[in-house]
């Protein structure tokens, strides 16, 4: 990493890419990039002193960066097609190309690294141990994949160290791509090992051949955390330990439901920490507390301080999202994108409102995905009274003959099942006022919030 002194990213507005464009940026490289649309996130860039363009055009590369092949890494993301102009620019003038998992593998591998995977849960449970850390005072970076609520960002910049091995990297490690296999963890959290990305895989049987191949490079000396059940343990030379809500060396008790808060114990090999209460309510994420919190006791962290870190953890911006909560009416906005990440969030909303008839709004996020996971999905959304299902978000995706929402739709037996465009939204939540609404999806679906909230209030 020496070698270098600037930084070119193609597809700098990701969420990840992002991330490390900052880290380079507050350690002195300097920055450029590509991306396709302006947003929020490329806003910060530009505002913090990056050069962001959104036309494929090379002469928009910084001339000095062109002229200079030696000292300019190029980062790139999957999601930039190799016929991208500047691509195919930059691969045939001698410059070095590594995707942004690669370069993240090298900077992590620099630091003591927590790294959390799984098909699920993994923004969240990283983002909380990277808060645990963070609000004990623990030198700490963190690489995230959504935007923390605490923080307003999805990157923690670590103290200045001399010695960046006593520094503690959280690395939210994604399987898409295989991109965690360039990271070596001393300690690791795997959540899930479901089926997802078979655009990506294939099938299953490949999905459980990554992660194997992701926790054999666990340090020998370090610790593997891994949700009970799983399947993993023969992958690794790590110590193994387990954790789940009710099973494992890790675990729950006591697990209640107080003034609309998740409160309860976390068992742990040396003990217990009492009265954990989330703010961030559900099932699902009492059981990433428990992950996080059985890293913050392997890196040293007393009980006391692992209970204000849970205690204060906002939660990550649509993970559980409250939009709006009144004694009228509440909106909630989830990220879930996969059967079991629908069947977790809807469960607990449940749990939460019982007395409330529940409404939720799903939009599917790629057509591979809905084909593979058509009949899972409409099992976990029958778990809602009423149902209101969008077109699928292609997402990276062409149109697939016969997939569409109607095959989720035509499964699901909740008390009403329709399809709804996003243009006739608004007027059906008018119309209806649900007293309990979600929105569901990975897609932009989070950009019809503002229209939601206020249909909700708006006369019919």
């Amino acid at each position: 990493m020496n070698q270098f002194k600037y930084i070119y990213f193609l597809g700098i507005g990701g969420i990840g890419m992002s991330a490390l464009a900052r880290w380079f940026r507050v350690n002195g490289y300097e920055v450029a990039g590509y991306d396709k649309t302006s947003t929020a996130l490329t806003d910060v860039l530009q505002k913090e002193g990056m050069a962001v363009h959104f036309t494929e055009d090379v002469e928009q590369i910084p001339a000095h960066f062109r002229a200079d092949p030696d000292h300019t890494l190029i980062v790139y993301t999957p999601a930039v097609p190799k016929t991208h102009a500047e691509y195919i620019y930059l691969s045939e003038n001698g410059f070095t190309i590594q995707k942004r998992s690669q370069v993240l593998g090298l900077l992590a591998g620099r630091m003591k690294t927590v790294a959390v995977a799984g098909t699920h849960g993994k923004t969240t449970t990283s983002s909380m141990v990277a808060h645990i850390l963070r609000h004990a005072g623990v030198n700490c970076a963190a690489f995230l994949g959504g935007i923390t609520q605490n923080y307003g960002t999805n990157f923690l910049l670590n103290e200045p160290a001399e010695d960046l091995s006593q520094v503690v990297c959280v690395v939210e490690a994604d399987e898409f791509d295989r991109s965690f296999l360039t990271l070596f963890p001393h300690l690791a959290i795997v959540t899930s090992t479901d089926a997802d990305h078979l655009d990506i895989y294939g099938d299953k049987d490949a999905v459980l051949d990554s992660f194997g191949a992701f926790v054999s490079q666990i340090d020998a000396n370090g610790v593997f955390f891994q949700k009970d059940g799983l399947s993993l343990t023969d992958k690794t030379k790590a110590e193994v330990r387990a954790y789940s809500l009710h099973a494992g060396q890790y675990r729950s008790q006591n697990l209640r439901i107080e003034e609309a808060c998740f409160v309860f114990d976390l068992v742990y090999p040396g003990g217990v920490v009492a009265d954990i209460r989330m703010i961030v309510p559900g099932f699902h994420n009492v059981e990433n507390a428990i992950a996080a919190g059985a890293v913050a006791l392997e890196l040293g962290l007393s009980g006391e301080q692992i209970r204000e870190g849970l205690n204060s953890y906002r939660g990550v911006k649509r993970r559980f999202e409250y939009i709006l909560k009144t004694n009228e009416a509440v909106l909630i906005d989830d990220y879930a994108h996969h059967p079991a990440e629908v069947q977790a969030f809807l469960s607990s909303v449940k749990a939460l409102y019982p007395n409330r008839e529940l409404t939720a709004i799903f939009q599917p996020h790629l057509f591979s995905r809905t084909r593979d996971f058509a009949d899972e999905f409409a099992e976990s959304l029958s778990i809602a009274d009423h149902v209101l299902v969008l077109d699928i978000y292609p997402a990276r995706e062409l149109p697939i003959e016969g997939i569409t929402s109607a095959i989720i739709v035509q499964n699901i037996h909740s008390k009403t099942a329709n399809l709804c465009t996003k243009e006739e939204l608004a007027d059906v939540v008018r119309e209806r006022k649900p007293p309990l609404l979600v929105t569901i999806g990975a897609g932009d679906i989070d950009q019809m919030l503002p229209v939601l909230r206020d249909s909700l209030f708006a006369s019919k």
